[in-house]
């Protein structure tokens, strides 16, 4: 008898197995997933039965494993639990305690079609057999190993072509790369050039180190070159950050002829340029990074915690003028001393063996499926580019964006209001959608449809509660 015929034949005596032979991927997985979506359709309830792993791959015409795998699968999504010789239950839901779903920490998603827990495993299995598990808990003196390196110039060619690893520094994370550069390039009091809506990190920093930010006028292009220009010869500016594909959190991306200006006012000014780039995979046909029109005036700056995940620590630094390199590592390693070397690793190894671009492949699909979602349940009213990992929603004229944010609290939602990224002048009526905090993308679903509800009513009167 045929596996399909033994799939349909036990999908009639199970009903709950509908789908597992349509599905993709691994057998055991779509059989998890398949409990999983019974449980969601009601065809499955807290306390029925499963039938026993032996009977069930002898109806399925699977190997047991294939089965204990689902099954221990299932488990380890709290979907089934065992009760010894009593057999395998439906188990009963997890009390949620998190009252609010988090709509405001701009992270990856779980990657589409792939298990990350499972790459983890194998992941950290290889870099233990492979390196000096002492070295993996010493001290390093930072920068990288030339290894690392090379991993990080052949992550960053798609952007800026083939680099020289001794160009390249590896960073624990870009917010520690972005205060390095601010130190580096900057001294106490002196002013830091930058759009008016932006990263609230950059505002973090140069407060933590005394700096100042003036911002600079932007269209829907981005920063405007004479704007800058002026700004430049008013305060003696010697630092512009850019964030200049798909912005956080406007996801606006500029455009190659106005990368082209700005790189023309650095060359004129003397400026420097930190161009923060977390974003430039996940756009269609992105303009090449401003780093490649004014390399000696330009640090570009792209970290793997929106690619892969935030748990590596490893952000990639390009400085191509050696003196600079010397400053930058020395000013770094005054508050960092080295990203984590086991975690260094690791994005090394998934670099080098081709599992960070099937990592992020997954992510850039999840996130561009959640997007879609997003744009038909929040009824057309997304307005920002259908990339990257956050929405941009403008708002009615009878909601501001604080007003919103505290409904939507009340509705168990966070988002993130324009204030936290206005650094001056007019304030944005919007807030920032993040997709990818919320690993569940049906609780995802279920809090845009209430955020959508929101948005349709005019606000009413909040009040705290006392208790």
């Amino acid at each position: 008898m045929s596996q399909t015929k033994s799939i349909q034949e036990a999908t009639a005596k199970h009903p709950w197995l509908a789908g597992v032979d349509a599905g993709s991927g691994p057998r055991y997985l779509r059989i998890a997933e398949a409990i999983e979506q019974a449980l969601f359709d009601g065809i499955l309830k807290p306390g029925d039965r499963l039938p026993p792993q032996r009977e069930l791959a002898s109806d399925l015409g699977m190997d047991l494993t294939t089965v204990t795998r689902a099954y221990d699968e299932a488990k380890r999504r709290h979907l089934l639990e065992g009760k010894g010789a009593r057999g395998t239950f439906v188990a009963t839901p997890r009390i949620e305690l998190a009252q609010v779903l988090d709509l405001s920490m701009n992270i990856p998603p779980p990657p589409a079609g792939l298990r990350f827990d499972e790459l983890l495993k194998q992941g950290l299995t290889q870099v233990l057999l492979r390196a000096d598990t002492e070295m993996l808990m010493a001290y390093h003196l930072g920068g990288g190993s030339q290894t690392d390196r090379t991993a990080g110039a052949a992550w960053l060619e798609p952007m800026l072509g083939r680099l020289h690893p001794d160009h390249v520094i590896v960073c624990p994370g870009a917010q520690a790369a972005l205060a390095a550069l601010l130190l580096t390039h900057t001294a106490p009091g002196e002013v830091v050039l930058a759009e008016a809506v932006n990263y609230p990190g950059l505002r973090a920093a140069a407060a933590q180190f005394g700096r100042t930010l003036v911002t600079v006028e932007a269209d829907a292009d981005g920063m405007l070159p004479d704007a800058l220009e002026r700004a430049c010869r008013e305060h003696g500016a010697r630092l512009l950050y850019l964030n200049p594909t798909l912005q956080n959190p406007t996801t606006a991306t500029m455009p190659s002829e106005r990368r082209q200006q700005i790189a023309g006012v650095a060359l004129r000014c003397g400026l420097h340029i930190i161009e923060d780039d977390p974003y430039w995979r996940f756009a269609d046909h992105a303009p090449p990074p401003l780093a490649l029109a004014a390399p000696d005036h330009v640090s570009y700056v792209s970290t793997l915690s929106k690619c892969l995940t935030p748990g590596l620590r490893v952000a990639f630094v390009v400085i191509r003028a050696q003196e600079q390199r010397s400053r930058f590592l020395a000013a770094l390693r005054s508050f960092a001393l080295m990203a984590p070397p086991l975690t260094a690793t690791l994005a090394t190894q998934w670099i080098l063996d081709g599992t960070a671009q099937q990592l992020f492949t997954g992510v850039r699909d999840e996130a561009r499926a959640r997007h879609a979602l997003a744009a038909e349940l929040l009824a057309g009213r997304e307005a920002s580019a259908a990339q990257g990992l956050h929405i941009w929603l403008p708002l009615p004229g009878y909601w501001s964006s604080t007003e919103l944010a505290r409904a939507a609290a009340g509705e168990g939602l966070a988002v993130t209001p324009s204030e936290v990224f206005t650094l001056g002048g007019p304030l944005p009526n919007a807030i920032r959608i993040s997709l990818g905090s919320t690993p569940d993308s049906k609780r995802l679903a279920a809090g845009l449809r209430r955020l959508s509800q929101l948005l349709a009513r005019a606000p009413q009167s909040f009040s705290h509660q006392v208790i």
